[in-house]
């Protein structure tokens, strides 16, 4: 017996931070009024980019009235083409600050800078890392030095191994808020944007004790697709899902093909609520 708990101690030595083999119990996030990872779902809700305050005013206003109390919005924006809109910068998070107190909301929002992360916590209350920075390692250590929770993102082309170390980088940096979030790889298929690996889910859940989302929007590119993965994703066991709200889609900035409008957004938020899955939550 006492042979047997010195190898699990070595075992367990030799566990990663992020792993079930050091930490049985599941990490729950407290942002603000909210709890990830505590058993109820949360949505995650907001434009690609913002845009300017009006857009980001319509769209935080529509999640105060479905309950949802977690904004998204991108300030920088890594685009495959250096022509593309790259995003308003520091500005963008000065409006999604200044929507989220006029509302009462807590924000995410991507750094894709070491230099940038310490100056993003004055404005966001969560850092979001991109699939594309997944393994941006200074970015990560840079994340692990800061005190408020992290969204990371897997990256396009990333196995789930690599993804848990891009987590242990965070966490061994001495910040153990960090949340998962698959958003589909990069397969042949072309059907959808890129293939949602639903099986990530629970092997995550499995593997690690931090919680895990699903960002729909991003894994189909479909608006017609994003119910059923959401459905899909809650049935599995993540932990939240996240999607892209515009004003208008079509005159977006950046991903205008797969971003819903608001009326669009309320009946998603109705059906998810009606199947079950996605509890219903009080106006804010």
């Amino acid at each position: 017996f006492s042979a047997s708990l010195t190898l699990q101690k070595e075992e367990n030595s030799k566990a990663l931070l992020v792993s079930r083999k050091k930490k049985q119990e599941d990490t729950v996030i407290r942002l603000g009024p909210i709890q990830i990872g505590a058993g109820n779902p949360i949505l995650v809700a907001g434009p690609c980019s913002i845009e300017s305050y009006e857009q980001v005013r319509k769209v935080g206003e529509a999640l105060k009235v479905n309950g949802i109390p977690l904004l998204r919005g991108g300030a920088f924006k890594p685009r495959t083409s250096p022509y593309d809109f790259q995003g308003l910068g520091v500005e963008g998070l000065q409006i999604l600050r200044r929507v989220a107190d006029e509302l009462g909301l807590q924000v995410v929002s991507e750094i894709v800078t070491p230099a940038d992360v310490e100056m993003a916590t004055h404005y966001v209350d969560m850092i979001q890392i991109g699939a594309r920075n997944m393994q941006n390692f200074e970015l990560l250590k840079a994340a692990g030095r800061v005190k408020i929770p992290v969204l990371l993102k897997r990256g396009l082309s990333a196995t789930i191994e690599e993804f848990i170390y891009a987590a242990e980088y965070i966490v061994s940096g001495g910040n153990p808020q960090v949340m998962l979030c698959e958003r589909g790889i990069r397969t042949y298929e072309k059907a959808t944007r890129n293939t949602l690996d639903i099986s990530a889910v629970p092997i995550l859940k499995q593997e690690t004790h931090l919680p895990v989302l699903v960002d729909v929007t991003h894994s189909t590119g479909r608006r017609d697709l994003l119910l059923p993965t959401a459905k899909a994703a809650l049935a599995i066991g993540a932990d939240g899902v996240m999607v892209e709200v515009h004003p208008d889609p079509d005159i977006a900035l950046s991903d205008a093909k797969q971003q819903i409008n608001i009326p669009q957004f309320n009946e998603f938020v109705a059906k998810l609520r009606d199947s079950g899955l996605y509890k219903e939550s009080p106006p804010l």
